[in-house]
């Protein structure tokens, strides 16, 4: 699989992160409420499964200073997310847990050796990220629930994000991209239709962020200024 092409690259804010402010961007982090992982969390073997395949991911291209830009090693993570997807339900209530103002993110296992963090986010219905690209690559599945994701293209002249489609994901839906090339926003509702029994229900989504776990906070999401005949 391709890193997705889907998402528009936003090259100049990527490539000027380390000297902000840039135009175009707002604010990182996205706050967000946030729980470490339990003890027990290594010991269920599918979470074990799906940091095994990761694992392996990254050993197969340890020789690239950053494996991400293979497209193998998306196919990679696109696969262990899919696996992870299919089998049973295996997240705690703990990390099923929402928070009624905002969307909710459960951290499930961070890489000893600094190279990944996995996630869980809880979304309530009518919760939505902001509008916002990626400092790192991420992957991500819904395990629950129906999210809607908007895609945005990046004007470089005027700064600005703008609204490119929005679709529905489902329950098995996986999406990676690279860092600095998608702009997009997630959310537990549908495009003035709130009301939709897709919507009705919490939903659970799980990520995979190329960061440590104790920098998800901070070095994972870029909010950027959107044209104001987007969505808001």
């Amino acid at each position: 699989m391709q890193p997705s092409a889907t998402l528009s690259a936003y090259a100049p804010l990527a490539s000027s992160l380390a000297s902000r402010p840039v135009s175009g961007l707002v604010s990182s982090p996205v706050p967000c409420p946030m729980s470490g992982p339990s003890a027990a969390d290594a010991r269920r073997p599918e979470l074990a499964r799906l940091r095994r395949r990761i694992d392996d991911a990254f050993d197969a291209f340890a020789a690239w200073p950053d494996p991400s830009q293979q497209a193998e090693f998306a196919r990679r993570i696109h696969a262990a997310l899919a696996a992870a997807s299919a089998a049973r339900p295996w997240l705690t209530d703990a990390e099923r847990a929402g928070d009624p103002q905002r969307y909710r993110r459960h951290l499930l296992a961070a890489d000893p050796l600094g190279r990944y963090a996995i996630v869980s986010l809880v979304w309530q219905p009518g919760q939505w990220s902001p509008v916002h690209g990626h400092q790192t690559w991420c992957g991500y599945t819904v395990l629950d629930g129906t999210l809607t994701e908007t895609l945005y293209d990046w004007d470089a002249s005027a700064g600005l994000a703008i609204e490119k489609r929005s679709h529905p994901r489902a329950p098995g839906a996986v999406s990676f991209v690279r860092a600095g090339h998608g702009i997009h926003r997630l959310g537990h509702g549908g495009q003035g239709d709130h009301g939709d029994n897709l919507y009705a229900r919490p939903a659970v989504s799980l990520h995979v962020y190329g960061v440590p776990g104790e920098r998800i906070a901070t070095d994972v999401n870029d909010v950027v200024r959107v044209a104001e005949t987007a969505h808001a």
